[in-house]
Parts: structure tokens; C-alpha cells; sequence
């Protein structure tokens, strides 16, 4: 099977197709997660979704906690919910988002397309920031107590 970036754009309904292929398996994946999410409801205790095992064992607020909650927030067009339960992970879906789509047009124009994930320092600034997050958030005085979750 040959590479998909082969510097030739995507001509013709069998290529198009063809390189559209991997994004559509990750947007129905995508689709069928939130499906999940909006039908578990994560904002009701005691739901069918699972609670977070570092909450859970530990009592902190991990990174990613409020993140189904800020997906549920999200879907229902609750902006200021969706910060509310994870702001730094919104502010990943819409980075993860700029990624898809120029992954798609690469896939098209065959050759890459450049997003944050291919800058050098992205695997730092990630681990500062997640890092920074954690500790942010589980500070227990005002005003940080409103970030956890």
C-alpha cells in the first residue's frame, strides 16, 4: 500500500476517498464518544460513565477531570459550563480540532500540513502546562477552590 503523502493532491473519487478514509473513522469514533457522553449524562451523580480513579483513590482533581462534563457542556452549547468543568481541556479540543483539519487537507493535497503538533516545543509546553493545571487546581484557597471539580 503506498503512503498517503506522495506530494500528488487527492484527483478522482476512488483517491478522495481514499484519503478521506482515516478521518472519517476518527470522526465516527469521535461521534459514537459523544454519543456515549450525551446519552450518560455525566453531570447526574451516580450515572452509567465512569468517575475519574484518580478522584475516586485520591480525592484530587487529575488534569482531565470535568472533562466529560465539559464535552457534556460543550454539546449542549453551554460555553461557560464547558470552561468551567475543564478550561484546559477545551482549550485542547479546539487545538486537537485545528490538528484534524489540517490533517485532512494533507491527506487531500497530499504532503503535510504543519499544525501545533508538529512545533518543536509542543511535548514541553503540553507537559508545563498539564503539570501547572494540576497543581493549579487542587490549591485549596480562594481563588482556585472554584476549579476543582
Amino acid at each position: 500500500m503506498s503512503t498517503v503523502y506522495t506530494g500528488i493532491p487527492a484527483r478522482g473519487a476512488r483517491a478522495t476517498a481514499r484519503a478521506l478514509a482515516g478521518p472519517a473513522a476518527v470522526v465516527a469514533g469521535l461521534g459514537v464518544c459523544c454519543a456515549a457522553v450525551w446519552l450518560g449524562d455525566p453531570t447526574t451523580p451516580g450515572g452509567p460513565l465512569p468517575v475519574c480513579p484518580t478522584k475516586f483513590l485520591f480525592g484530587i482533581d487529575c488534569p482531565g477531570c470535568g472533562g466529560m462534563r465539559m464535552a457534556y457542556s460543550l454539546m449542549h452549547g453551554d460555553l461557560a459550563g464547558a470552561v468551567h468543568y475543564n478550561a484546559v481541556a477545551l482549550v485542547f479540543v479546539a487545538l486537537f480540532v485545528w490538528s484534524g483539519v489540517a490533517w485532512t487537507v494533507g491527506r487531500l493535497r497530499g504532503r503535510a500540513v504543519r499544525s501545533w503538533l508538529h512545533w518543536r516545543r509542543t511535548p514541553l509546553v503540553v507537559a508545563v502546562v498539564f503539570a501547572i493545571w494540576f497543581v493549579v487546581r487542587n490549591l485549596p484557597f480562594a481563588p482556585f477552590t472554584g476549579l476543582s471539580v
